[in-house]
């Protein structure tokens, strides 16, 4: 008997087919100057989806002078009317391809179909550039202080754009980065040279394309270069002409950035991992608080505000322990273009390899790995390729180990015994990252009141949801430096001028 074809085979004939594969810079669509390209690898299936135009450094420069020259000699940076019809004609074009972008999103992240119509594609649709464009015409470009103490001319407080601004996104969640990035940093009045990763690179380059052919956005106002090459891209930290780096990805690469960037003084927002903790309670109402374990199955845990670390009262571990399990049991990998996945592929063998080393260091220091940590078994041929693992629990650690402290970036979750809220909240803080975490308990006062003592950008309260181009995001110490979105992600973007006059 012949097995059917997956939906994902299918699904990534159809991405392949379309896929833009070309650079945009200074507002035309074209090859690398050196030619060549490199794969596009399937998460699903592990085979050749396709090939990108690989920026080579003659790309890259020009991708730059582009944005430089469209900063300094037109009105983009001044001419908020024009911006705000131009992020229009974007936003309406993506609503367009939406379900092109769905299916791609899905072909070359890897991406659960369910993830899609949440954080990967349907809530930034909704407003990662409206918010954007919506403060175009409230916010407050400029305030008057009046005659200061000396008495000589009133005075004039501006903001204005910073410049060009490279914007380097991650693969996790391409779209959802790559158009909050976008909206903030075109609508503040900012040129923007976009440097995709190279696991994901069809996403920018779709919205490189619909950029030229669909929207009025001058030439050189966004570049889109996607490369493999480590040493092309840092040409966008070291160069002068670029004046911000927006980056969002590993701390490792964050540390880099900044490092690298500080010869030219360039201002930088970094928005980096994570080892949140999920924290229960003794009063928390478990039936509602478990389904939450089942985040770092959600997108294989490849997400940096993950909760992976589970604490759990001393008392109640055991019964807890035991329905994480039942859960994980539930949840077995898949195929990410069915609408019943919840756990797809990582993104690629070398991330699967990474997370396995991870597990088996875990292993040989002694933990219990209750549940998972191998490659997924009896998936059909056709995924057989796919980079697949089981959802693993982890036990018998505390939180000096490195499983406990490190971003593993997969389905692992380590779960630690707690004695009191006091516990709760020092193990909690004690990491070397801050960027989220949860609280459940049936006091919300009590909640609440634990949630402000944690060192964390953004926190989530019996299953409230923190998430919108409204809201800044971003983390404290090993997390990052500055907020993406709201009105603090629209302010980093901007420079401030004091003017005197009479």
């Amino acid at each position: 008997m012949v097995e059917q074809s997956t939906e994902s085979t299918a699904l990534n004939a159809r991405v392949a087919d379309r896929a833009e594969t070309r650079l945009l810079i200074d507002g035309e669509l074209r090859e690398a100057a050196a030619g060549g390209g490199f794969e596009n690898i399937s998460p699903a299936t592990g085979k050749v989806l396709g090939a990108t135009t690989a920026a080579g450094p003659e790309d890259m420069d020009a991708a730059i002078g582009a944005a430089r020259r469209a900063f300094d000699h037109t009105g983009w940076s001044t001419d908020r009317a024009l911006r705000k019809r131009c992020l229009q004609q974007l936003q309406e074009a993506l609503e367009r391809e939406s379900e092109d972008l769905r299916e791609e999103i899905i072909a070359e992240v890897g991406a659960p179909w369910l993830t899609t119509v949440m954080a990967q594609v349907d809530w930034p649709l909704h407003d990662a550039l409206r918010y954007p464009t919506d403060l175009i015409d409230s916010f407050g470009w400029e305030r008057d202080l009046g005659v200061g103490k000396a008495g000589d001319g009133r005075r004039r407080v501006t903001k204005e754009a910073v410049g060009v601004v490279a914007a380097i996104a991650p693969w996790n969640y391409p779209f959802e980065i790559i158009s909050n990035k976008l909206g903030q940093a075109l609508a503040t009045g900012n040129t923007v040279v976009l440097k995709p990763d190279p696991n994901t690179p069809w996403t920018a380059t779709r919205i490189g394309r619909i950029i030229a052919e669909q929207t009025d956005i001058p030439a050189g106002v966004v570049n889109v270069v996607p490369t493999p090459d480590n040493a092309v891209a840092e040409l966008l930290v070291t160069d002068p002409r670029v004046d911000l780096v927006s980056f969002t990805g590993s701390t490792d690469v964050g540390r880099l950035i900044a490092r690298k960037g500080a010869d030219t003084l360039k201002r930088v927002f970094l928005e980096l991992g994570g080892k949140s903790a999920m924290v229960l309670l003794d009063d928390a109402d478990v039936d509602a608080a478990l389904p939450n374990t089942a985040q770092v199955c959600f997108h294989a845990g490849q997400g940096c505000a993950v909760n992976t670390r589970l604490l759990v009262p001393a008392k109640m571990y055991d019964d807890v322990v035991n329905r994480v399990l039942e859960m994980y049991a539930m949840l077995p990998p898949g195929d990410p273009a069915r609408q019943d996945t919840v756990l797809g592929p990582v993104i690629s063998a070398k991330q699967q390899d990474r997370i396995l080393g991870f597990v088996e260091r875990a292993r040989d220091s002694g933990a219990e790995i209750l549940t998972g940590g191998t490659r997924a078994s009896g998936l059909h041929p056709e995924l057989a390729g796919g980079f697949y693992l089981t959802p693993t629990l982890v036990a018998g650690v505390d939180n000096s180990a490195e499983i406990a402290r490190q971003e593993v970036f997969g389905p692992v979750m380590v779960v630690l015994p707690y004695d009191g809220d006091d516990e709760a909240l020092a193990i909690t803080n004690d990491s070397h990252y801050g960027l989220s975490g949860s609280v459940f308990s049936s006091s919300p006062q009590r909640s609440m009141d634990f949630a402000d003592r944690v060192r964390a950008g953004s926190f989530s309260v019996n299953g409230g949801l923190f998430y919108g181009a409204d809201a800044p995001y971003g983390g404290y110490k090993a997390s990052g430096i500055g907020r993406q979105n709201g009105i603090e992600g629209f302010e980093q973007y901007l420079e401030t001028k004091t003017i005197g006059y009479l």
